[in-house]
């Protein structure tokens, strides 16, 4: 079998998240023991925690949540490009050694070990890094920290040229292990009505 790298995060109570988001959080409905024959939880969490597709309903009214964006642009030919250290925001420049015949999706990694803590200083995409990559045809983004804009902005530029280019992105991932080239990604959302993301359990798997 192909090498499988699982590049999500575990989700528990400690997973970082914005400021103000609602964190996981699992309890016990129906535990086993005399006159019940199983174990049933509930969950309760922001479909931002942990490795995540935002839905365009994330950053437009109006537009598709998580059961409704195609499913194409989450499975498929994949490079990972090392953009390591490389600032507050991954600049064209920081792809450019990877960035023959790109295929479809394209996920950076960013940092040397993922956050296992809330840093507000993260790396995000630059606005004209976006635009670049959809002009080489690139129909999915990501990267291994929790957005794809700074953590304090609020026009959030980056995510408004997903809007308009018609791309997808994926959030959150963890690229430690995973060394540059190209893989196949499977990352495919949860089919979750009205959601504006939704939780992937997103792996690689060698070309």
């Amino acid at each position: 079998m192909k090498r499988l790298w699982d590049i999500s995060p575990t989700v528990s109570p400690a997973s970082p998240i914005f400021p103000g988001d609602e964190p996981y959080s699992l309890r016990w409905t129906a535990q086993l023991g005399p006159g019940c024959p199983v174990n049933l939880s509930a969950l309760t969490m922001s479909p931002h925690v942990g490795a995540h597709a935002d839905a365009p309903l994330h950053y437009a009214n109006d537009a598709a949540s998580a059961a409704e964006v195609d499913l194409d642009a989450y499975i498929g030919p994949c490079r990972v490009i090392h953009a390591i250290a490389c600032g507050p925001l991954i600049r064209i420049e920081h792809l450019m050694h990877a960035a023959n015949a790109l295929p479809e999706r394209v996920l950076v990694r960013c940092n040397e070990r993922a956050d296992e803590t809330w840093n507000p200083a993260f790396t995000a995409y630059a606005p004209e890094t976006v635009e670049w990559l959809a002009a080489q045809g690139v129909k999915l983004i990501g990267l291994d920290t929790p957005s794809v804009d700074p953590a304090d902005s609020k026009t959030l530029d980056s995510h408004q040229r997903l809007l308009r280019l018609n791309l997808r992105v994926l959030e959150n991932l963890v690229l430690d292990e995973v060394p540059e080239g190209d893989y196949e990604l499977i990352a495919l959302p949860l089919k979750l009505a009205g959601a504006c993301a939704s939780p992937v359990r997103a792996i690689l798997r060698k070309a």
